[in-house]
């Protein structure tokens, strides 16, 4: 793989910082969290997106999104747009901001952000978009022996879509191994520009990921927004297996709309089906903590067999942005949130 540019690990610049994150608070009986967690160092304001959770050496690790640094908070070197998050935490319940991966290639340079982590091969994959370009945003790969100082592609990025039924953007990457390929779903707009939607790509599971390997499946979205919850958005798709069916969780409706939470079937991952018209997590109640939404899913599958949905969420219509988590329980394929007195 050719990955000679290396993230810049920034945790010590940030040491100082770190202990304006927001510590875990009790949640509103209507939704068990596991946590409200999110980083302050960017705005002086909890402001944390886009979730992605893995377990790897002995830890887990979430990558999540920061946004641009207010002006008065920024160091000399900042980046000018948004950039990722490393969070760590050796219960789900208590996370630490450890590092910050910022723009280093030319294709980034305006911000990056909604990463999406998988481990393959005793290595953390990190799948990302550029940030700022609008219909030139596109899909990013980086690889890393320790999950917190990653390589880049030089071909990055290494996906955008084509054809006539989308404008060309691609953002919320997510990864799935199927058989011998690697499935990458992503969401996109239609040729105006104005509806949500998404796609998928595949490259072979034994290939490096870079640009070449990548091919679209598919001239039309495999999932759009068609119900009313849904306005003209659906975004940040993430996956698990259930035996033979795979199960994408997905945001309907765009930030603040509320976006809310749903979920979708599949027997090949490119046709899906609905498995409800109303969302697994909705946004909550006026006055509750996600009441402005409860969006972008990261789906986690723990090696003890449980199993939890990451998101984001606020009640202020975005001046600020929570991370959070819900264990899930299953019937077969179809889930539901877990409600267990003795979550935090």
């Amino acid at each position: 793989m050719n990955t000679k540019q290396i993230f810049p690990l920034l945790a010590g610049l940030f040491l100082a910082g770190i202990s304006n994150a927001v510590e875990p608070t009790t949640p509103t009986a209507s939704l068990p969290t596991l946590f409200k967690w999110a980083d302050a160092t960017r705005l002086e304001r909890p402001f944390s997106k886009d979730p992605s959770v893995i377990r790897f050496g002995g830890r887990y690790l979430m990558y999540f999104s920061l946004p641009p640094f207010a002006t008065n908070l920024a160091p000399a070197n900042a980046p000018r747009g948004w950039s990722i998050g490393i969070a760590q935490s050796t219960n789900l319940v208590d996370w630490t901001k450890i590092g910050e991966l910022w723009p280093a290639q030319e294709c980034d340079r305006k911000g990056l952000c909604a990463p999406g982590a998988i481990v393959l091969k005793g290595k953390v994959h990190l799948f990302y978009q550029t940030y700022g370009n609008f219909p030139k945003d596109a899909i990013c790969h980086a690889v890393s022996d320790d999950g917190i100082n990653f390589q880049r592609d030089e071909s990055n990025p290494v996906f955008h879509p084509t054809g006539d039924w989308n404008n060309g953007r691609a953002i919320d990457a997510e990864v799935f191994p199927d058989g011998d390929r690697l499935l990458l779903y992503f969401a996109t707009r239609d040729s105006t520009g104005k509806t949500q939607e998404l796609g998928v790509a595949s490259a072979p599971l034994k290939s490096d990921f870079s640009r070449t390997n990548w091919i679209q499946l598919g001239d039309q979205p495999i999932l759009k927004p068609e119900l009313q919850w849904e306005t003209k958005c659906i975004e940040a798709p993430t996956l698990v297996r259930r035996g033979k069916t795979l199960v994408m969780f997905y945001a309907g409706g765009f930030n603040n709309d509320p976006q809310q939470i749903g979920v979708a079937t599949s027997t090949d991952g490119v046709n899906w089906t609905r498995s409800s018209d109303v969302p697994l997590l909705p946004n909550g109640a006026p006055g509750e903590w996600n009441s402005s939404e409860s969006g972008h899913p990261g789906f986690f599958a723990d090696e003890n067999g449980r199993s939890y949905l990451f998101f984001q969420a606020n009640n202020d219509h975005g001046k600020t942005w929570l991370l959070s988590g819900v264990e899930l329980e299953w019937s077969g394929s179809t889930p539901k949130l877990k409600h267990q007195s003795n979550q935090k």
